[in-house]
Protein backbone atom coordinates (compact mmCIF):
# COMPACT_ATOMS: atom_id res chain seq x y z
CA UNK A 1 0.00 0.00 0.00
CA UNK A 2 1.06 3.72 -0.97
CA UNK A 3 0.68 6.71 -2.30
CA UNK A 4 1.68 6.79 -5.81
CA UNK A 5 1.15 10.80 -6.51
CA UNK A 6 0.15 14.09 -4.71
CA UNK A 7 -0.64 16.24 -7.44
CA UNK A 8 -2.24 20.07 -7.20
CA UNK A 9 -3.75 22.60 -9.62
CA UNK A 10 -4.84 26.33 -8.91
CA UNK A 11 -8.41 27.29 -10.01
CA UNK A 12 -9.49 30.78 -9.61
CA UNK A 13 -12.37 31.53 -6.94
CA UNK A 14 -12.33 34.95 -8.29
CA UNK A 15 -15.32 37.32 -7.49
CA UNK A 16 -16.35 41.32 -7.29
CA UNK A 17 -17.07 40.62 -3.07
CA UNK A 18 -14.82 42.80 -0.66
CA UNK A 19 -14.83 42.27 3.35
CA UNK A 20 -13.58 44.88 5.60
CA UNK A 21 -9.82 43.91 4.84
CA UNK A 22 -9.47 42.21 1.34
CA UNK A 23 -11.36 41.60 -1.77
CA UNK A 24 -11.54 38.58 -3.97
CA UNK A 25 -10.79 40.03 -7.55
CA UNK A 26 -7.66 37.56 -7.33
CA UNK A 27 -8.51 34.65 -5.03
CA UNK A 28 -7.52 31.39 -6.15
CA UNK A 29 -7.44 28.28 -4.30
CA UNK A 30 -5.62 24.95 -4.58
CA UNK A 31 -7.27 21.08 -5.40
CA UNK A 32 -5.40 18.57 -4.55
CA UNK A 33 -5.23 14.53 -5.49
CA UNK A 34 -3.74 11.90 -3.67
CA UNK A 35 -3.27 9.14 -5.97
CA UNK A 36 -2.83 5.42 -4.07
CA UNK A 37 -2.32 1.79 -5.40
CA UNK A 38 -5.39 0.77 -3.26
CA UNK A 39 -8.15 -0.81 -6.21
CA UNK A 40 -11.67 -0.12 -5.27
CA UNK A 41 -14.54 -1.07 -7.59
CA UNK A 42 -11.79 -1.26 -10.45
CA UNK A 43 -10.01 1.87 -9.60
CA UNK A 44 -7.12 3.27 -7.69
CA UNK A 45 -8.20 5.26 -4.43
CA UNK A 46 -7.80 8.92 -5.38
CA UNK A 47 -8.20 10.98 -1.93
CA UNK A 48 -9.14 15.11 -2.46
CA UNK A 49 -8.36 17.95 -1.32
CA UNK A 50 -8.97 21.72 -1.32
CA UNK A 51 -8.11 24.72 0.59
CA UNK A 52 -10.32 27.17 2.21
CA UNK A 53 -11.31 30.46 0.96
CA UNK A 54 -9.09 33.68 2.03
CA UNK A 55 -6.08 32.24 1.42
CA UNK A 56 -4.52 31.97 -1.69
CA UNK A 57 -3.46 28.02 -3.70
CA UNK A 58 -0.68 26.99 -2.49
CA UNK A 59 0.87 25.10 -5.69
CA UNK A 60 4.30 26.65 -5.08
CA UNK A 61 4.63 25.98 -1.63
CA UNK A 62 3.79 22.02 -1.74
CA UNK A 63 5.52 21.37 -5.19
CA UNK A 64 9.05 22.94 -3.72
CA UNK A 65 8.52 21.35 -0.19
CA UNK A 66 5.59 19.20 0.75
CA UNK A 67 4.70 16.40 -1.97
CA UNK A 68 8.25 15.40 -2.02
CA UNK A 69 8.88 14.66 1.53
CA UNK A 70 5.49 11.97 0.99
CA UNK A 71 6.85 10.58 -2.11
CA UNK A 72 10.23 9.95 -1.01
CA UNK A 73 9.25 8.41 2.15
CA UNK A 74 9.14 4.41 2.65
CA UNK A 75 5.86 3.44 1.80
CA UNK A 76 5.61 1.03 4.53
CA UNK A 77 6.72 4.05 6.86
CA UNK A 78 3.25 5.48 5.85
CA UNK A 79 0.62 2.68 6.77
CA UNK A 80 -1.44 2.50 9.45
CA UNK A 81 -0.35 -1.69 9.55
CA UNK A 82 -2.99 -2.86 12.07
CA UNK A 83 -5.65 -1.35 10.07
CA UNK A 84 -4.68 -1.99 6.80
CA UNK A 85 -4.99 1.33 5.43
CA UNK A 86 -2.39 4.59 4.88
CA UNK A 87 -1.94 6.27 8.53
CA UNK A 88 -2.54 10.40 8.50
CA UNK A 89 -0.23 10.69 11.12
CA UNK A 90 2.78 9.40 10.18
CA UNK A 91 1.96 11.49 6.45
CA UNK A 92 1.35 14.53 8.08
CA UNK A 93 4.83 13.71 10.13
CA UNK A 94 6.73 13.58 6.77
CA UNK A 95 5.16 16.89 5.72
CA UNK A 96 6.65 18.33 8.32
CA UNK A 97 9.75 16.83 8.07
CA UNK A 98 12.67 19.78 8.12
CA UNK A 99 10.15 22.29 9.66
CA UNK A 100 10.71 24.65 12.14
CA UNK A 101 8.25 25.30 15.02
CA UNK A 102 6.31 28.77 14.66
CA UNK A 103 6.05 30.11 11.83
CA UNK A 104 2.36 29.08 11.30
CA UNK A 105 1.83 31.16 8.25
CA UNK A 106 1.29 29.36 4.60
CA UNK A 107 2.84 26.62 5.41
CA UNK A 108 -0.69 25.57 7.23
CA UNK A 109 -2.42 25.86 3.76
CA UNK A 110 -0.44 23.78 1.87
CA UNK A 111 -0.29 21.01 4.90
CA UNK A 112 -3.56 21.19 5.50
CA UNK A 113 -4.81 20.93 1.92
CA UNK A 114 -3.09 18.07 1.54
CA UNK A 115 -4.03 16.23 4.73
CA UNK A 116 -7.63 16.68 3.69
CA UNK A 117 -7.01 14.70 0.64
CA UNK A 118 -5.64 12.01 2.85
CA UNK A 119 -8.39 11.71 4.89
CA UNK A 120 -10.44 11.03 2.37
CA UNK A 121 -8.31 8.72 1.00
CA UNK A 122 -8.61 7.24 4.11
CA UNK A 123 -11.85 7.31 4.60
CA UNK A 124 -12.57 5.60 1.37
CA UNK A 125 -10.57 2.80 1.61
CA UNK A 126 -11.82 1.79 4.58
CA UNK A 127 -15.42 2.32 2.69
CA UNK A 128 -16.66 4.72 4.88
CA UNK A 129 -18.18 8.29 5.03
CA UNK A 130 -15.55 10.17 6.90
CA UNK A 131 -17.94 11.68 9.67
CA UNK A 132 -18.30 7.84 10.54
CA UNK A 133 -14.78 6.87 10.51
CA UNK A 134 -14.02 9.57 13.11
CA UNK A 135 -17.11 8.70 14.89
CA UNK A 136 -15.80 5.23 15.01
CA UNK A 137 -12.31 6.27 16.46
CA UNK A 138 -12.60 9.12 18.57
CA UNK A 139 -16.21 8.68 20.17
CA UNK A 140 -17.15 5.27 20.07
CA UNK A 141 -19.20 5.14 16.95
CA UNK A 142 -21.82 8.12 18.21
CA UNK A 143 -21.88 11.01 15.85
CA UNK A 144 -24.58 13.86 14.34
CA UNK A 145 -26.88 13.03 11.84
CA UNK A 146 -27.17 16.17 11.47
CA UNK A 147 -25.66 19.71 11.78
CA UNK A 148 -26.39 23.46 12.23
CA UNK A 149 -25.09 25.36 10.04
CA UNK A 150 -25.81 29.66 9.39
CA UNK A 151 -25.34 31.09 6.03
CA UNK A 152 -22.79 33.48 5.47
CA UNK A 153 -22.51 36.68 3.22
CA UNK A 154 -23.19 39.94 3.75
CA UNK A 155 -20.28 41.06 1.67
CA UNK A 156 -19.64 44.47 -0.04
CA UNK A 157 -19.24 44.78 -3.48
CA UNK A 158 -20.16 47.75 -5.90
CA UNK A 159 -23.91 48.56 -6.09
CA UNK A 160 -25.54 46.40 -3.47
CA UNK A 161 -27.62 48.82 -1.67
CA UNK A 162 -29.71 47.68 1.44
CA UNK A 163 -32.40 46.56 -0.70
CA UNK A 164 -30.19 44.00 -2.21
CA UNK A 165 -28.49 43.13 0.93
CA UNK A 166 -32.32 42.36 2.51
CA UNK A 167 -32.91 40.35 -0.61
CA UNK A 168 -29.99 38.04 -0.55
CA UNK A 169 -30.82 37.54 3.87
CA UNK A 170 -34.48 36.42 2.45
CA UNK A 171 -33.19 34.06 0.08
CA UNK A 172 -31.23 32.27 2.55
CA UNK A 173 -34.16 32.31 4.86
CA UNK A 174 -36.21 30.86 2.13
CA UNK A 175 -33.45 28.01 1.86
CA UNK A 176 -33.76 26.77 5.48
CA UNK A 177 -31.40 28.71 7.27
CA UNK A 178 -32.28 30.42 10.61
CA UNK A 179 -29.24 32.14 11.54
CA UNK A 180 -26.96 34.29 8.78
CA UNK A 181 -24.07 36.41 8.46
CA UNK A 182 -23.03 39.71 7.39
CA UNK A 183 -19.98 41.82 6.92
CA UNK A 184 -19.50 45.03 8.58
CA UNK A 185 -16.14 47.40 9.36
CA UNK A 186 -16.08 48.00 5.38
CA UNK A 187 -18.22 51.14 5.67
CA UNK A 188 -18.22 53.90 8.97
CA UNK A 189 -20.24 52.49 11.51
CA UNK A 190 -23.63 54.33 11.21
CA UNK A 191 -23.64 53.06 7.51
CA UNK A 192 -23.05 49.57 9.02
CA UNK A 193 -25.60 50.01 11.35
CA UNK A 194 -28.10 50.93 8.84
CA UNK A 195 -27.23 47.92 7.38
CA UNK A 196 -27.73 45.91 10.51
CA UNK A 197 -31.49 47.35 10.81
CA UNK A 198 -32.24 46.54 6.88
CA UNK A 199 -30.95 43.11 7.67
CA UNK A 200 -33.04 42.98 11.11
CA UNK A 201 -36.32 43.79 8.87
CA UNK A 202 -35.55 40.50 7.19
CA UNK A 203 -34.58 38.24 9.67
CA UNK A 204 -36.16 39.50 13.14
CA UNK A 205 -34.47 39.30 16.13
CA UNK A 206 -30.71 39.74 16.92
CA UNK A 207 -30.17 36.26 17.93
CA UNK A 208 -30.71 35.37 13.64
CA UNK A 209 -27.91 37.66 12.77
CA UNK A 210 -24.10 37.30 13.73
CA UNK A 211 -21.89 40.12 12.13
CA UNK A 212 -18.21 39.88 11.26
CA UNK A 213 -15.39 42.52 11.42
CA UNK A 214 -12.39 40.16 9.48
CA UNK A 215 -9.90 41.67 11.87
CA UNK A 216 -10.23 45.26 11.03
CA UNK A 217 -10.71 47.04 14.22
CA UNK A 218 -7.74 48.64 16.58
CA UNK A 219 -9.39 48.84 20.41
CA UNK A 220 -11.18 52.59 20.56
CA UNK A 221 -13.19 51.15 17.04
CA UNK A 222 -13.49 47.05 18.56
CA UNK A 223 -15.06 49.09 21.83
CA UNK A 224 -17.35 51.62 19.99
CA UNK A 225 -18.77 48.78 17.41
CA UNK A 226 -19.08 47.02 20.53
CA UNK A 227 -20.77 49.49 22.54
CA UNK A 228 -23.30 50.01 19.40
CA UNK A 229 -24.09 46.66 19.00
CA UNK A 230 -24.75 45.56 22.45
CA UNK A 231 -28.36 46.20 22.06
CA UNK A 232 -29.12 44.13 19.32
CA UNK A 233 -28.29 40.71 21.21
CA UNK A 234 -26.11 39.49 18.06
CA UNK A 235 -25.65 35.78 17.56
CA UNK A 236 -22.54 36.80 17.76
CA UNK A 237 -19.65 39.54 16.75
CA UNK A 238 -16.64 37.83 15.01
CA UNK A 239 -13.27 38.85 14.66
CA UNK A 240 -13.22 42.63 15.63
CA UNK A 241 -9.33 43.05 16.00
CA UNK A 242 -6.00 41.10 14.66
CA UNK A 243 -6.46 37.60 15.41
CA UNK A 244 -2.83 37.17 17.13
CA UNK A 245 -4.39 40.56 19.21
CA UNK A 246 -4.94 38.76 22.33
CA UNK A 247 -5.57 41.44 24.85
CA UNK A 248 -7.37 43.69 22.17
CA UNK A 249 -9.79 40.15 22.25
CA UNK A 250 -9.67 40.30 25.77
CA UNK A 251 -10.54 43.92 26.35
CA UNK A 252 -13.15 43.73 24.06
CA UNK A 253 -14.87 40.38 26.06
CA UNK A 254 -14.64 42.54 29.36
CA UNK A 255 -16.68 45.06 27.86
CA UNK A 256 -18.86 43.07 25.51
CA UNK A 257 -21.45 41.20 27.56
CA UNK A 258 -22.92 39.30 24.43
CA UNK A 259 -21.50 36.58 22.36
CA UNK A 260 -18.12 37.11 20.42
CA UNK A 261 -16.29 34.73 18.00
CA UNK A 262 -13.06 34.13 16.10
CA UNK A 263 -9.98 31.51 15.66
CA UNK A 264 -10.26 31.46 11.86
CA UNK A 265 -6.81 33.10 11.30
CA UNK A 266 -5.18 30.63 13.74
CA UNK A 267 -3.05 28.26 12.44
CA UNK A 268 -2.08 25.81 14.73
CA UNK A 269 -3.40 24.27 18.59
CA UNK A 270 -0.09 26.06 20.04
CA UNK A 271 -2.21 29.45 18.60
CA UNK A 272 -5.22 28.45 19.10
CA UNK A 273 -4.28 27.36 23.13
CA UNK A 274 -2.80 30.86 23.16
CA UNK A 275 -6.19 32.64 22.50
CA UNK A 276 -7.80 30.65 25.19
CA UNK A 277 -5.34 31.59 28.08
CA UNK A 278 -5.07 35.22 27.15
CA UNK A 279 -7.64 36.27 24.68
CA UNK A 280 -10.39 36.23 27.61
CA UNK A 281 -12.52 33.86 25.74
CA UNK A 282 -15.50 32.75 27.89
CA UNK A 283 -16.10 29.11 27.49
CA UNK A 284 -19.59 29.28 28.51
CA UNK A 285 -20.63 31.87 26.06
CA UNK A 286 -18.34 32.58 22.94
CA UNK A 287 -17.00 30.64 19.54
CA UNK A 288 -13.99 29.47 18.10
CA UNK A 289 -14.15 29.31 14.80
CA UNK A 290 -10.44 27.05 13.53
CA UNK A 291 -10.52 25.84 10.25
CA UNK A 292 -8.45 22.59 9.30
CA UNK A 293 -8.20 23.11 5.67
CA UNK A 294 -5.85 26.18 6.98
CA UNK A 295 -4.21 25.37 10.01
CA UNK A 296 -2.41 21.94 9.05
CA UNK A 297 -5.40 19.60 8.43
CA UNK A 298 -7.34 17.13 10.37
CA UNK A 299 -4.25 15.89 12.25
CA UNK A 300 -3.53 18.89 14.27
CA UNK A 301 -7.31 20.12 14.28
CA UNK A 302 -7.39 16.66 16.58
CA UNK A 303 -4.46 18.25 18.63
CA UNK A 304 -6.37 21.43 19.12
CA UNK A 305 -9.25 20.07 20.12
CA UNK A 306 -7.66 18.38 23.02
CA UNK A 307 -6.10 21.67 23.78
CA UNK A 308 -9.42 23.21 24.13
CA UNK A 309 -10.65 20.19 26.33
CA UNK A 310 -7.42 20.55 28.70
CA UNK A 311 -8.41 24.53 29.26
CA UNK A 312 -12.20 23.44 30.14
CA UNK A 313 -14.39 23.76 26.78
CA UNK A 314 -16.18 22.18 24.84
CA UNK A 315 -16.10 21.17 21.59
CA UNK A 316 -19.45 21.95 21.01
CA UNK A 317 -17.93 25.95 21.18
CA UNK A 318 -16.33 24.80 17.82
CA UNK A 319 -18.24 26.43 14.58
CA UNK A 320 -15.64 26.11 11.89
CA UNK A 321 -15.22 28.30 9.35
CA UNK A 322 -14.78 27.26 5.81
CA UNK A 323 -18.10 26.06 4.42
CA UNK A 324 -16.81 23.18 2.96
CA UNK A 325 -17.46 19.29 3.36
CA UNK A 326 -14.24 18.67 5.51
CA UNK A 327 -15.23 20.64 8.21
CA UNK A 328 -18.74 19.35 8.17
CA UNK A 329 -17.78 15.80 8.40
CA UNK A 330 -15.46 16.27 11.42
CA UNK A 331 -18.67 18.84 12.80
CA UNK A 332 -20.40 15.64 12.37
CA UNK A 333 -17.79 12.49 13.68
CA UNK A 334 -16.36 15.12 16.81
CA UNK A 335 -19.18 16.40 18.30
CA UNK A 336 -18.57 20.34 17.07
CA UNK A 337 -20.91 22.63 17.51
CA UNK A 338 -22.26 23.66 14.04
CA UNK A 339 -20.54 24.55 11.04
CA UNK A 340 -20.32 27.80 8.46
CA UNK A 341 -22.30 27.43 4.87
CA UNK A 342 -21.98 29.92 1.95
CA UNK A 343 -24.73 29.27 -0.27
CA UNK A 344 -24.12 31.40 -3.01
CA UNK A 345 -20.44 32.57 -2.78
CA UNK A 346 -16.69 30.60 -3.52
CA UNK A 347 -18.65 27.82 -5.91
CA UNK A 348 -18.62 25.31 -6.41
CA UNK A 349 -16.02 24.63 -3.03
CA UNK A 350 -18.56 26.15 -1.11
CA UNK A 351 -21.73 24.26 0.42
CA UNK A 352 -22.44 20.41 0.86
CA UNK A 353 -23.54 17.45 -1.61
CA UNK A 354 -26.25 18.06 -4.15
CA UNK A 355 -29.61 17.16 -2.59
CA UNK A 356 -29.18 17.99 1.03
CA UNK A 357 -31.31 20.19 1.86
CA UNK A 358 -30.82 22.84 4.84
CA UNK A 359 -34.17 21.99 7.48
CA UNK A 360 -34.62 24.60 10.58
CA UNK A 361 -31.02 25.28 10.17
CA UNK A 362 -29.75 22.18 10.27
CA UNK A 363 -28.04 19.88 7.16
CA UNK A 364 -27.73 16.52 6.77
CA UNK A 365 -24.54 14.41 4.98
CA UNK A 366 -24.41 12.06 2.41
CA UNK A 367 -23.68 8.34 3.09
CA UNK A 368 -20.63 7.78 0.44
CA UNK A 369 -17.02 7.03 1.47
CA UNK A 370 -14.51 9.94 2.13
CA UNK A 371 -15.47 13.17 2.68
CA UNK A 372 -18.51 13.32 -0.32
CA UNK A 373 -17.02 15.39 -2.59
CA UNK A 374 -18.59 13.09 -5.66
CA UNK A 375 -21.88 13.82 -4.18
CA UNK A 376 -21.28 17.40 -4.90
CA UNK A 377 -21.40 17.42 -9.15
CA UNK A 378 -19.97 20.73 -9.80
CA UNK A 379 -17.11 20.19 -7.37
CA UNK A 380 -16.18 16.38 -8.30
CA UNK A 381 -15.78 18.48 -12.09
CA UNK A 382 -13.18 20.49 -11.00
CA UNK A 383 -11.54 17.44 -8.78
CA UNK A 384 -11.89 14.39 -11.39
CA UNK A 385 -9.38 15.47 -13.77
CA UNK A 386 -6.83 15.66 -11.48
CA UNK A 387 -7.31 11.88 -11.12
CA UNK A 388 -6.69 11.25 -14.28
Amino acid sequence: MRITDIREKTVSIASRIANAYIDFSKMTCSVVAVVTDVVRDGKPVVGFGFNSNGRYGQGALMRDRFIDRVLSAAPQTLVDHERSNLDPFAIWKALMTNEKPGGHGERSVAVGTIDMAVWDAVAKIEGKPLYRLLADRYRDGVFDDKVWVYAAGGYYYPGKDHAKLQDEMRGYLDRGYRVVKMKIGGASLDEDLRRIDAVLQVVGEGRNLAVDANGRFDLPTALAYGKALESYGLFWYEEAGDPLDYALQAELAQAYPAPLATGENLFSHQDARNLLRYGGMRPERDWLQFDCALSYGLVEYLRTLDAMKELGWSSRRVVPHGGHQMSLNIAAGLHLGGNESYPDVFQPFGGFADGIRVESGYVGLPDVPGVGFEAKAALHDVMRPLAQ
